[in-house]
């Protein structure tokens, strides 16, 4: 992940991080007439957010509930340290319901974010995670409800500098 670009965060670019966030659709030349500024700067301000990693995609956001997967489920896995990560993770790359995977501290060593279409496809998605001789011990805990969505606002609104 390239980080050559290290600059704090301004004002511009914490309003151009919000307006995209609110309307990802808007484009650059949207953008540049809502925030009234050129569009060379508006798009030199995405480059350079981009470059640094502050913007990691500017893929959509996907919905697995729209796309037929309601439920949400975390797995912390225990691992047999001497097979490091790069197999599980391969192995874990082959399953489509995995969506995160991290590294911890704590009881477990890996958490993994996993979406089943339901609590029998859940343990269907659980039985692939475990088949690899790598894991020796899961957690598994469903989400019931998602009370707050993944946000990133409050946190560019505190790394602007004056």
């Amino acid at each position: 992940m390239p980080r050559a670009d290290r600059r704090p965060l301004d004002h511009l670019d914490a309003r151009l991080l919000a307006l995209f966030a609110a309307q990802p659709q808007i484009g650059v030349l949207g953008a540049s007439r809502e925030l009234g500024v050129a569009r060379g700067t508006v798009q030199a301000r995405l480059d350079r957010l981009l470059r640094s990693g502050v913007i990691s995609s500017q893929a959509p956001t996907l919905s697995p509930e729209a796309l037929g997967y309601p439920v949400t489920a975390f797995c912390t896995l225990a691992i047999q340290q001497q097979a490091g990560h790069d197999e599980l993770l391969d192995h874990l790359d082959g399953i489509p319901e995995v969506l995160e995977v991290h590294t911890i501290t704590g009881a477990g060593d890996v958490l993994v974010r996993l979406v089943a279409k339901d609590n029998p496809d859940l343990q269907r998605v659980i039985d692939q995670v475990v088949s690899t001789g790598i894991v020796t011990r899961t957690n598994t805990v469903i989400a019931l409800a998602e009370l707050m969505p993944r946000r990133t606002g409050p946190l560019v609104e505190e790394s602007v500098s004056d």
